[in-house]
């Protein structure tokens, strides 16, 4: 397989090696703010809220700070390290990674599979959902309750300062994150430093530290525990949370400069702190309130708790990227409806807005946050979504190990089923904690899955119901010939989902007007199951007559469709159309439930304020509004 270690265009032909390598170090540094934000303020909670659970009698004994320990310390190496940083980084879609790669990856070698494959994904895609609401509340509310160290009268303090800092990340994200997402890098490497540094200042509290290396510690921890154990190793999880955004933001940076990126900083950074807390916590059992920021001169408390919440809001940041990333690809997939999609950078397409996208994550934030309002309570409704989402990459990798990369059966079956075990042991841990808060992951997640499954569903039954009242093209064109309409001059350019058949709008423009134009146009948009396609590629243009032509545009499942790229390369394929002269008709579907329908009731009234709350097809393929002739039809589903 080949692999790019680039996001965007490659380095161009000749460019010396001096300035790939500038290159290639300035996307490690970025990848360190984006995708190892959320990983990277972990330390702020996680060995605080296992060990907690692991205490008996108000005390954190040895053998429970050691064994906390060695099962994070593990866990960075098993699940990260090995699963995401050696292996999924290599099962790249073209270059992209991600839930919606991965299953399109594993579905182009596993058609028997395909059906399963796309549950999975719509599994796995509104899980992270699940996971995108806690991720800002947690992360922001842990980084503030530093302040209750200084003085517990800023305990009121704390809700009111998270929500103020929320709904201000929430309000710039309409203008656009690549300013400001140039500082992440650097911010977030002097964070990782001082986690590292703060680590080595009390590995030497207590030495017995480095015994957590050995496995054996976890296991003991885990056989001696019971259902205690369990519950720790649910919390243990926080440790890894954010593991996923390495595959996810596999095209932005490359292979290569995030596995530099973890081996090079972030790993030694997490462990070294991880053992300081853990060494710190051995001598002085009274710092397990708050190891994190007791690692650090009580000089430094304010500098801390600044900084900390500027990694918190970075690691939100990237999460709520991630969020709209993964919504576009949902849309360009069929699963949810047409949303607004805004580009806020001219030089990154990756950079877009999707409002209400951002809006409704807003207010699902600020509810866990009320709801909550306390960290410890909040870790035990994070996880559940994060491990299902592990699980669900990890079945889907089995896919493209055996049947894209050739393994043999069982030599995959080695390297997953392992991991898939591992991940299932911390799926069932933090599934013991849906009445304490895990059930509200969950609620999103079903929420979600619902809407997909919904709209994929009537989506089907509607195109089904559409073509029944549409004409073959070329039946129509032949009928057209010999019995000639009215010519007007112009081009008139036809949306239709099917390039086979007759547009509706074709239909009632000949019914209703008795007019055709010189030339026209059936234009088709399609969707790939690959993250980009060339623009060598994209356009196919076939002359159906002398006044017909088809156009079939593809846009891979990470783009956006615009009609004016198109036509712009439609030129390039002798076929000259001017946007602002051309009239461009689109069918407005009227839906309305019919009593035989094949979806329940409630499914059925969902598909249906779904379509109605769709952005319009005028402004999601970028069309002029004034060049745009809509027909009504009515469709009963």
């Amino acid at each position: 397989m080949a692999h790019s270690y680039v996001a965007g265009p490659g380095a161009e032909n000749g460019t010396s090696d001096h300035t790939q390598d500038g290159r290639y170090w300035a996307l490690a540094l970025g990848c360190i703010g984006v995708a190892y934000g959320d990983i990277g303020t972990s330390p702020l909670y996680a060995f605080r809220e296992a060990v907690v659970a692991a205490t008996t009698e108000g005390m954190a004994t040895s053998d429970a700070i050691l064994g906390v320990l060695s099962l994070i310390l593990w866990s960075l190496f098993l699940v990260v390290t090995l699963k995401y940083v050696i292996v999924l980084l290599r099962a790249d879609n073209k270059g992209e990674g991600g839930t919606f790669a991965l299953m399109a990856l594993a579905q182009s070698v596993a058609k028997r599979s395909a059906p399963l494959l796309g549950i999975l994904g719509i599994a796995g895609a509104s899980f992270f959902y699940g996971d995108a609401v806690l991720t800002p509340a947690i992360s922001v509310l842990s980084a503030v309750e530093g302040l209750t160290l200084a003085t517990p009268r800023f305990e009121k303090f704390v809700v009111p300062i998270a929500v103020v800092i929320l709904i201000g990340l929430f309000m710039v994200q309409s203008r656009g994150t690549e300013r400001v997402a140039q500082f992440f890098g650097p911010v977030m490497l002097v964070w990782f430093t001082i986690l590292g540094v703060g680590g080595i200042l009390h590995i030497v509290d207590d030495p017995r530290v480095f015994l957590a290396v050995n496995p054996w510690y976890a296991a003991k921890f885990m056989a001696t525990h019971g259902l205690m154990g369990f519950t720790v190793l649910g919390l243990v999880f926080l440790a890894v949370t954010g593991a996923e955004a390495l595959y996810t933001d596999l095209g932005h940076f490359g292979r290569r400069p995030i596995q530099t990126a973890w081996f090079a900083l972030v790993l030694p950074a997490l462990g070294l702190n991880y053992l300081g807390q853990g060494a710190l916590v051995l001598a002085q059992p009274d710092t397990l309130k708050n190891p994190f920021y007791s690692l650090y001169p009580s000089w430094a408390l304010y500098p801390m708790i600044g900084m900390a919440t500027v990694a918190t809001v970075i690691a939100s940041q990237a999460v709520i990227t991630g969020t709209f990333s993964i919504t576009r690809q949902a849309i360009q997939l069929g699963l949810l409806p047409r949303l607004a999609i805004r580009h806020t950078s001219e030089s990154m397409a990756g950079q877009i807005y999707l409002p209400r996208v951002n809006w409704f994550l807003l207010i699902g934030v600020l509810l866990v946050v009320f709801v909550f309002a306390d960290s410890s309570k909040l870790a035990a409704a994070y996880g559940v979504s994060v491990t299902a989402t592990m699980v669900i990459d990890s079945a889907m990798a089995f896919f493209v190990v055996w049947q894209y990369w050739k393994w043999p059966l069982w030599r995959a079956a080695l390297l997953i089923v392992p991991l898939i075990l591992i991940e299932q042991a911390f799926l069932a841990a933090n599934l013991m904690k849906v009445f304490e808060g895990g059930w509200f992951p969950l609620a999103v997640a079903t929420c979600v899955a619902m809407v997909m499954v919904t709209w994929r569903r009537g989506s089907g039954i509607l195109a089904k119901e559409t073509r029944r009242g549409e004409a073959d093209i070329e039946w129509l064109v032949r009928k057209l010939e010999s019995k000639p309409p009215h010519r007007v001059p112009g081009t008139a350019v036809f949306l239709t989902g099917d390039p086979s058949a007759a547009p509706t709008s074709l239909l009632h423009n000949l019914k209703h007007n008795r007019v055709l134009h010189e030339r026209n146009v059936i234009l088709s948009i399609k969707s790939s199951d690959v993250p980009r396609v060339a623009n060598s590629e994209r356009v196919k243009v076939e002359p159906i007559s002398d006044g017909f032509i088809r156009v079939i545009a593809t846009f891979g499942f990470m783009e956006t469709p615009s009609i004016p790229r198109v036509l712009a390369l439609c030129r390039k394929r002798d076929l000259n159309i001017d946007i602002g002269a051309t009239s461009f008709f689109l069918s407005r579907r009227s839906l309305r439930p019919k009593s035989n329908s094949e979806m329940a009731a409630w499914q059925e009234k969902l598909f249906i304020s779904l379509a109605r709350n769709a952005v319009d097809a005028t402004t999601y393929f970028q069309i002029p509004t004034d060049r745009v002739v809509e027909v009504g039809t009515q469709v009963a589903i």
